[in-house]
């Protein structure tokens, strides 16, 4: 790797860092600067996965409060998120991508759809809550452990547009203010990339270079985004996951 090409996976770092605090999809910048520059498809999968837990550790401390008072919401959904991980990052080395291409536009399609439609679909569950004389579980329930499970394999697994699919589950399920959400949702990335980067290391192999620089990037990423994404409203921080969720579909397909 000559100096322009650890330059450009640095400045891609940056670039995942930051749009991986505010929504997710970073590995769809990282992960083709390193197939760009000569690493192998595995390899470059891996080597990102640990150079962006830097940046979600960064992401979360940047949106530390916000954190405030979910503590045992964190919990619960961290343990899917790791069960969910390690299972995926076992799917990665035994299985063929072939399925996983194929259904992820599909997975990330319908999670853009709950995105635009939470708003409505939350006030029509709380509705139906009253009438039924239920009350809204804080944590999401036994449905959100088990969707944020699925999507943690898949994170596991590749990753590219997890954090929408994690804010589509979480929004619908929990009855919260978005940015707390996205708050939550960097502390699970940092947990799946983690467990799965832990697993990584003991079968497959890393390209240190690419990990260091990465890893540099995408922490500074993390407080660009976190300073960023705390500012955008409701709205605004949704039209962002659309058309971030949107670009990753393309970007899937046409690959």
């Amino acid at each position: 790797m000559n100096i322009w090409e650890a330059l450009a996976v640095c400045v891609a770092g940056i670039g995942a860092g930051t749009i991986n605090t505010i929504v997710g999809s970073g590995t769809l910048i990282t992960f083709p600067v390193l197939l760009a520059v000569g690493l192998p498809p595995v390899t470059a999968n891996v080597s990102n996965t640990l150079g962006l837990v830097p940046g979600s550790i960064s992401g979360a401390i940047g949106y530390r409060r916000e954190l405030r008072g979910q503590r045992d919401r964190v919990l619960r959904l961290s343990a899917a998120a790791l069960v969910g991980a390690v299972t995926g990052a076992a799917l990665l080395i035994s299985l063929p991508s072939a399925a996983f291409n194929t259904i992820v536009p599909v997975l990330i399609a319908l999670a853009l759809v709950l995105v635009v439609a939470q708003p409505r679909l939350a006030r029509a569950i709380r509705r139906r809550r009253e009438r039924n004389g239920g009350a809204a579980h804080p944590h999401g329930g036994p449905a959100l452990l088990g969707g944020m499970t699925l999507a943690s394999m898949y994170g596991g697994y590749f990753g590219a547009a997890q954090g929408v699919i994690y804010l589509a589950l979480m929004g619908l399920l929990i009855n919260d203010d978005l940015q707390r959400i996205n708050a939550v949702k960097n502390i699970l990335g940092a947990i799946v990339n983690g467990a799965a980067a832990v697993f990584f290391l003991f079968v497959a192999d890393f390209d240190w270079i690419a990990v260091l620089l990465i890893a540099v990037g995408s922490a500074v990423g993390g407080q660009l985004g976190a300073r960023l994404g705390r500012r955008l409203p409701p709205t605004a921080l949704r039209a962002v996951i659309v058309a971030v969720g949107t670009a990753a579909i393309i970007q899937l397909v046409l690959n």
